[in-house]
């Protein structure tokens, strides 16, 4: 029970990965704040964590809309008392297709850069005055593999999670001395119903992967809750502006 008494919101958290998040961190003993664009997915997962005797608080929330992310930071405090942690994991990648680096629409880019970039900032901008007020909080990112490897054929989701790491140095200087840690973790190709929304592709793309990675076998959500549950801890309480890697050796291969 790492997180006993926490509070923790997860964005992004109505499926894949950031449900898988919810339920680990429930499962440790947080009170966790479910967040996601879907709101009806997050109710899902709020079901799923009440059923397992934990507590939990669905939230529709729109990442790249200030009004939408403090409303979230809001609903959390007035439900469970304080903000401790921020796992920032709502991203747009479910449905893009791969393409040349040239063929991206400028529309393309400014919603990856919406949602992935300025949500990150926005959700930590809400958030951080409620940690400030208790010296203390947690902050965890999430980057990607593609970012190491460089990917032209996800150009903009790969530009977008170059910056999450960037960031997150950035943040935490400028939030070490309120006790906020910032870190983020690079997660690899995940299986998750975003990477094998299209079979062939995702087939395709897996083997690739798997022939480049030290470990050689497929990652699956489950290999990133530990890492995340780490950083949300008291055993990370002096690390701060990193980047993990999470990605079986995939980066460096």
């Amino acid at each position: 029970m790492k997180l006993k008494d926490k509070v923790a919101i997860i964005t992004g958290a109505g499926r894949g990965i950031g449900r898988a998040y919810a339920l680990q961190f429930a499962a440790e003993g947080a009170k966790v704040a479910v967040a996601d664009i879907i709101f009806e997915n997050v109710q899902k997962v709020a079901e799923e964590i009440k059923k397992q005797g934990g507590e939990a608080l669905p939230l529709g929330t729109d990442v790249s809309s200030e009004s939408s992310t403090l409303e979230m930071a809001r609903k959390t405090v007035e439900r469970f008392g304080r903000i401790d942690i921020l796992l920032n994991n709502a991203a747009i990648f479910y449905g893009v297709r791969s393409q040349k680096w040239d063929a991206w629409k400028t529309e393309d880019w400014d919603r990856m850069l919406s949602v992935n970039v300025k949500g990150t900032w926005l959700c930590m901008k809400a958030v951080v005055p409620h940690m400030i007020a208790q010296s203390r909080g947690k902050i965890i990112n999430i980057s990607s593999s593609t970012v190491a490897k460089g990917l032209p054929s996800l150009l903009p989701y790969t530009c977008s999670k170059g910056a999450i790491a960037v960031m997150t140095t950035c943040v935490a200087k400028a939030l070490g001395e309120y006790n906020i840690n910032v870190n983020c973790i690079s997660p690899g190709y995940t299986l998750t119903p975003a990477t094998m929304e299209i079979p062939e592709a995702h087939e395709e793309r897996n083997k690739e992967v798997l022939k480049d990675r030290c470990i050689h076998r497929s990652e699956q959500p489950a290999d990133l809750v530990g890492t995340a549950v780490f950083l949300a801890s008291e055993d990370s309480d002096f690390i701060t502006g990193e980047t993990i890697k999470v990605d079986g050796g995939e980066s460096i291969c």
